[in-house]
């Protein structure tokens, strides 16, 4: 069944009102387009299901209940991906997740590979689980990017046995090619070396892109970590998925403090099984406003600011930007906020690779992204 969600109808007046991250954190004339949050309505499954769950007062304890079964029901739909439910472990968030599996590797001060320009958490949370970041830089290959699989195969040589892939990649929205992983898998066998992936964007890849499960590729050498929360717009109700496929993961995920899964919210287990159970074609509908709208801003970049470095994403809503050209150094988010009272992602706080560089959230209206695109102007010319 088609949805038929307005993802143009949210008036600017109407989506202030709301209480997250992105609406209290900057003045009341600033537009924000810095943090992961889309300016949708909420899946009419997913408003139901929690309605129904306040008025029954079902906001107490959490239980896993049917969410490792409908997340292998999403798996196997829209990848072919077999997962057994029993593989299936309920974490608060996929952060959260990461770094309580990293504790139970127990491999105190041991280095975790990570590929800037990334989600800046992933510099945080490691020192967290008491591990040393290791950073292999992401490679250009040409206006776009690509793994350093030499620089992970020294890395690894080097010591590091963990590795945190970003896939699909935020900022960058790049989807891995299978044979990208497979090159990634052939190392982390050839050094024995754990492969956490976090996959939270993977239900956000765009038309003309597939994604490839790492799980799929990498068994018993990767557990990866999924969430409802990016594409479904329910980050606060703090629920994510840990994966695996194998022996080892299953010895670390045991690991695990039974606490854990207490963590996440009753809501968001509820939330997240809802939306992969009978989220399909609200998604489905977001895809294309998404893909709508990676293009609209292609259109107004060229038009309007065709100094701006942008490579549509393959997947999510986030757009990474080269500003370099504007001459406004490693920050130019700021100068952009100030004189266009738009906020954006410094480029910065994905690693030093991203001076010059902003991210831009497109997951919104037209009509909001074109003012986006109109304020930047402003303070750019």
């Amino acid at each position: 069944m088609a949805d038929d969600t307005d993802f143009d109808g949210l008036a600017l007046d109407f989506l202030r009102r709301r209480r997250s991250e992105k609406w209290l954190t900057f003045p009341p004339d600033v537009l924000p387009s810095f943090v992961a949050e889309l300016d949708v309505p909420i899946a009419d499954p997913v408003r139901r299901a929690l309605l129904d769950a306040v008025e029954r007062g079902d906001v107490s304890y959490t239980h896993p209940a049917g969410l490792p079964e409908a997340f292998a029901g999403f798996a196997a739909r829209t990848y072919g991906w077999d997962v057994d439910p029993a593989d299936v472990h309920v974490v608060p968030e996929v952060m959260a997740g990461i770094v309580e599996v990293l504790r139970a590797t127990e491999e105190p001060g041991g280095g975790v590979v990570i590929n800037p320009p990334v989600y800046p958490p992933f510099f945080d949370d490691i020192p967290e689980a008491g591990r040393r970041v290791v950073e292999v830089p992401l490679a250009r290959d040409g206006d776009s990017w690509t793994l350093d699989l030499d620089g992970l195969a020294a890395a690894f040589r080097a010591g590091a046995r963990t590795y945190l892939l970003c896939s699909p990649h935020n900022p960058l929205g790049r989807v891995w090619r299978p044979e990208e992983l497979a090159g990634v898998v052939e190392l982390a066998d050839r050094y024995g070396v754990l492969v956490l992936g976090d996959e939270i964007h993977a239900p956000l890849t765009l038309p003309g892109e597939r994604h490839t499960p790492l799980a799929t590729l990498a068994g018993d050498r990767c557990i990866a970590f999924w969430a409802a929360s990016k594409a479904w717009n329910l980050a606060g109700l703090k629920c994510a998925v840990a994966v695996t496929s194998g022996a080892r993961g299953r010895r670390l995920l045991a690991r695990l403090a039974p606490s854990v899964r207490y963590r996440s919210g009753i809501l968001g287990v509820l939330a997240a099984e809802t939306a992969f159970a009978e989220g399909g074609p609200w998604l489905a509908a977001l895809l294309g406003h998404l893909d709508r709208n990676r293009r609209l801003l292609a259109e107004l970049l060229a038009e309007r600011l065709p100094e701006v470095g942008y490579r549509p994403p393959g997947a999510s809503f986030l757009a990474w930007l080269d500003l370099r050209a504007y001459g406004l150094g490693d920050h130019p988010a700021t100068a952009i906020r100030e004189r266009g009272r738009v906020a954006l992602e410094p480029g910065r706080a994905f690693g030093r690779q991203g001076g010059g560089h902003a991210r831009l959230n497109f997951g919104t209206t037209r009509g909001l992204l074109t003012e986006a695109v109109d304020r930047m102007t402003a303070a750019l010319r």
